[in-house]
């Protein structure tokens, strides 16, 4: 089995075969791993179906109820579809995060990317921002895939919690490009209500819905404008909206401290095209993230990101990124392999995320990422990664962090 394929479908496909489709493609896959493990094949009975395809859609091996029952020649057949369904997943993941995985780090840009919409705010006009209370975490599923429940992440000054929604999953690392543009649209809001309180003239506080069209995100994400893009945009918005975060301060920590709160409020879709595809949509800006920006004493908890972050292909690069835009600055920092698997909520064993991440670095050379360059050193005989901004202007001290 460990060098077999069975190319499954996605559970989205799955779902949208008519009963009959998928009882047939069942029975077709149990047939491959029949033939891959040199056993007779053994039919699957309507009651083998039926639970075979709720754990097709759920990937939850209760579904199957084996348990409770005995060690049949069907049962023993659920159960060995059910391993090569779990072991193709683990495989696609694997592929994808490690050196078999993409090559590139970056991609290019939109062929239409210096062509700015006259409504799109420019992006020198509208720096990125990100908030920094959840930059030194993944407060997202590093899977391309629907990943489910909770990430814990215990660190020195705070636990933070990431829990994504029952049905939708985990908010993705792209996902969280339109959190990113939320807060930035929040922040040149409060810049331009700022300026005008300077000059004299009369502002108003930047409203707490957000109601942007659907081209306006892609674009300031700078994405193709391709219809693939507005369908997964309405998933990435449920994704979004459904993974709530939690920050809870120990001991002498400073972060903005939160029981819970989403990454997007609600959202409504106000408009679609004639093809039914998202037109406009408002977004309610959670209290947490609108507080963080819209302060009194003008000092928002936000850093500005460099532009080419989203080109940024792969979401361990993602998060690397962003842990060292908040730990490095200007300047550098250290961290512990142990502690950046633990940081990135990775779901691979150490052992497999290490050579995911040497292999990153090593691709660094070649394909960089925007401002740092990045280098595993050994120190007192353990492996870190060392993040440096490329352009600092003068050599600052390591923060090493354990």
């Amino acid at each position: 089995m460990s060098s077999a394929k069975l190319n499954l479908m996605t559970r989205d496909e799955f779902s949208k075969l008519s009963l009959h489709e998928k009882n047939a493609y069942l029975q077709r896959m149990a047939g491959q791993v029949a033939s891959i493990r040199g056993e007779e094949l053994v039919p699957l009975d309507r009651n083998a179906l039926s639970r075979l395809r709720r754990y097709y859609l759920r990937r939850r091996m209760g579904d199957l109820q084996l348990e409770k029952l005995p060690d049949t020649d069907i049962n023993q057949a659920i159960r060995g579809l059910a391993e090569a369904i779990h072991l193709d997943e683990v495989r696609i993941v694997i592929e994808h995060e490690t050196p078999g995985g993409p090559k590139a780090i970056t991609r290019d840009a939109p062929l239409d990317d210096a062509q700015l919409m006259f409504f799109v705010p420019q992006i020198n006009d509208a720096p990125i921002k990100d908030d920094v209370n959840l930059m030194d975490v993944a407060p997202f599923s590093l899977s391309k895939g629907v990943r489910e429940g909770v990430i814990r992440y215990e660190l020195k000054d705070a636990i933070v919690t990431v829990e994504g929604g029952a049905e939708v999953g985990l908010a993705t690392a792209y996902d969280y490009d339109i959190f990113i543009h939320m807060v930035s649209h929040l922040a040149a809001a409060m810049r331009d209500y700022r300026l005008a309180e300077r000059q004299g003239r009369r502002g108003s506080l930047p409203p707490r819905a957000f109601r942007p069209t659907a081209a306006e995100i892609l674009k300031f994400c700078r994405r193709e404008q391709g219809g693939k893009q507005y369908v997964s945009l309405e998933k990435a918005l449920d994704r979004l909206a459904a993974t709530r975060i939690r920050i809870t301060n120990l001991t002498g920590g400073g972060r903005r401290a939160h029981q819970n709160f989403p990454l997007i409020g609600n959202f409504r879709v106000l408009s679609r095209t004639q093809q039914d595809k998202i037109d406009q949509v408002e977004i309610n800006i959670p209290d947490w993230v609108y507080d963080g920006v819209v302060r009194p004493d003008d000092k928002p908890s936000i850093l500005t990101l460099n532009p080419d972050y989203f080109l940024i292909a792969r979401p361990l690069a993602k998060f690397i990124y962003r842990l060292a835009r908040k730990a490095a600055g200007q300047g550098e920092a250290t961290y512990g392999i142990e502690t950046v698997h633990h940081r990135s909520g990775s779901e691979l064993p150490l052992r497999k995320f290490r050579a995911q991440l040497e292999h990153l670095v090593e691709t660094s050379k070649t394909d960089p990422l925007p401002d740092y360059d990045l280098e595993i050193i050994t120190r007192n005989g353990t492996k870190m990664l060392k993040m440096v901004n490329r352009s600092r202007a003068l050599p600052l001290m390591a923060h090493a962090r354990d």
